[in-house]
């Protein structure tokens, strides 16, 4: 599934320049025209040219449900049993469980200690924006998440893109495929070069993410008034930064204690993908780029198809992060009262509800919305955070791809450190 190690280096460094340049040149544009020209006319612009960024998303989104499905039966077929898979999965979960409370922590801990809400000064907030995001919290429930992992139709769960519900069935097909041995070589070594074409059609999609980079900031730009808004959420802004650099520190830290200077070639690695997950605001949009990325980086293929997956409904960082910071700010900034065991429950309320809302458009303030309410908290408040959500969401999505990054090279790592010692015990 790779390609050669001199085109895959050309590749990365033009693209991951590419971008850089049309991130600027999308925010150039957006600025000019916001101040140049009418709100209307603004507006309608950025309408037109978000096309560009919705595209882009849309051709990676038709990659994912075939991506996703043909390497992770293969990738579960060539593990072979039952036991090696519940072992990988066990590791899997166990990280993604622990890098989540890490992140609810951190954001826990700077929103208590710089208190961004506390005295804030608003202007008019258009509370009616926040409906289409409060609107969705009815159907987040422990009941409606665990009829949402399993799937009632496979072609459904891969029409609508739910990666959870691909994997539960992929991994029933993949055991399932296994036990049956040698017949079903030629459907395995068939899905096998299935996902050898998805992954060159992944190269192809990848030359249009300057494109939709480049749409996706010059929409923004042009209808908000970023310097404006950074001096009004000034606090808020920068509070969350300091917690975002800080799971950044963390994240990078962990890697190099269990990659050691491999860390580096990692990170060297995945500045594409980042790049792209910042600038569309989709850490999804990297999926298929990321998945070649860390099997060039030498993760096996069995391993990136089964983890990256499981880390895109479990382990997002970023946006974990993010949820208790939003969470109490908005506590704060209506006086509402939280003593420290209130929010070590709301810190486990978001830890479980989260797992569930994998692949819902701003999921993370669909969480917020839903755990206000369970806090006694103005749901309403919601909107106080979506003027300022767009520019978070980018740290967030490239943070949320760094952590999935990171978990699968370490348990790809560990898996290599299994098998060398059943080698040498078989010796």
């Amino acid at each position: 599934m790779q390609i050669t190690e001199t085109k895959k280096k050309s590749f990365l460094g033009g693209l991951t320049g590419q971008i850089l340049i049309a991130m600027f040149l999308g925010a150039t544009l957006g600025i000019i025209l916001h101040n140049y020209i009418s709100p209307e006319a603004a507006q309608s612009f950025s309408t037109k040219i978000k096309m560009l960024a919705t595209v882009f998303i849309r051709l990676v989104q038709m990659i994912i449900s075939p991506l996703v499905f043909t390497t992770l039966v293969v990738g579960i077929a060539k593990l072979g049993d039952i036991k090696t898979v519940g072992r990988i999965g066990g590791k899997a979960l166990g990280w993604f469980f622990t890098a989540s409370f890490i992140s609810l922590l951190i954001g826990l801990f700077y929103v208590n200690i710089l208190e961004p809400g506390v005295g804030l000064k608003l202007g008019h907030v258009d509370m009616a924006s926040a409906s289409e995001v409060t609107a969705k919290t009815q159907n987040l429930s422990f009941e409606n998440f665990v009829e949402h992992i399993v799937p009632k139709s496979i072609i459904e769960a891969m029409a609508t893109n739910e990666i959870l519900q691909i994997v539960i069935f992929s991994i029933f097909f993949g055991l399932a495929a296994a036990s049956l041995g040698n017949t079903v070589k030629p459907v395995i070594g068939a899905l096998d070069k299935i996902s050898h074409i998805v992954l060159k059609m992944v190269n192809y999609v990848m030359n249009f993410a300057p494109i939709g980079v480049f749409g996706a900031i010059a929409a923004v730009f042009a209808i908000r008034d970023a310097e404006e808004l950074l001096i009004t959420y000034f606090k808020f802004f920068g509070s969350f930064l300091l917690g975002i650099g800080t799971l950044w520190v963390v994240l990078i830290a962990v890697g190099f204690i269990f990659l050691k200077g491999r860390m580096i070639e990692l990170l060297k690695r995945i500045i594409g993908p980042l790049a792209i997950a910042f600038g569309t605001t989709s850490s999804e949009a990297v999926f298929p780029k990321l998945t070649e990325e860390l099997e060039s980086f030498g993760v096996k293929d069995r391993i990136v198809s089964f983890m990256l997956p499981l880390g895109y409904s479990f382990n997002l960082d970023g946006s974990m992060m993010h949820m208790t910071f939003a969470s109490i700010f908005i506590a704060q900034f209506y006086n509402v009262h939280l003593d420290l065991g209130t929010q070590m429950a709301m810190l486990l309320v978001l830890m479980l509800t989260s797992k569930g809302i994998a692949g819902v458009p701003r999921a993370s303030l669909v969480v917020v919305a839903a755990t206000c309410g369970m806090f006694d908290i103005p749901v309403e408040g919601i909107a106080l955070i979506l003027p300022i959500d767009h520019f978070c969401d980018m740290f967030r999505s490239a943070t949320n791809v760094l952590g999935n990054a990171l978990a699968t090279s370490v348990v790809g790592q560990w898996e290599n450190g299994k098998e060398e010692n059943l080698s040498i015990e078989e010796k």
